[in-house]
């Protein structure tokens, strides 16, 4: 490997052949410097930027798919609100019926018991003779 030449006196980080690395003076940025001899880098990075966007296409497939569960959810959601809701009024109206039918339910047991027992009477009256 022969030495590129840098500024700043600052020594360069090496990654492998053709590629390397420096630092500005007094800056956190990092340059990288292609070596023409090594054609292959075109290639690598013709092939990362493919992969970077195939990246990108499902980064953009998952956020979508994602946003129509969120909508999905959120349209469940608003489904069993509404459904909770006709529970609510459906119970609420039969307690109401039940209360209100409640008496006449006691009622008609009263009587059938009532008109048991006359005929249960009348009976034994029939078979004493």
């Amino acid at each position: 490997m022969a030495s590129n030449p840098h500024r700043g006196g600052a020594a360069p980080y090496r990654s492998r052949d053709g590629l390397s690395t420096r630092s500005g003076a007094g800056s956190e940025e990092i340059q990288l410097r292609i070596d023409p001899m090594h054609s292959d880098l075109d290639d690598e990075i013709t092939g990362l930027h493919g992969q970077v966007r195939q990246l990108k296409n499902i980064a953009q497939e998952i956020g979508s798919e994602a946003k129509f569960q969120r909508d999905f959810l959120d349209e469940l959601q608003m489904t069993l609100i509404r459904a909770q809701a006709g529970v609510k009024n459906n119970i609420r109206k039969l307690n109401l019926s039940i209360m209100q039918s409640g008496n006449n339910h006691i009622m008609h047991v009263v009587l059938f018991a009532l008109f048991c027992f006359f005929i249960l009477y009348m009976w034994s009256k029939m078979f004493k003779r």
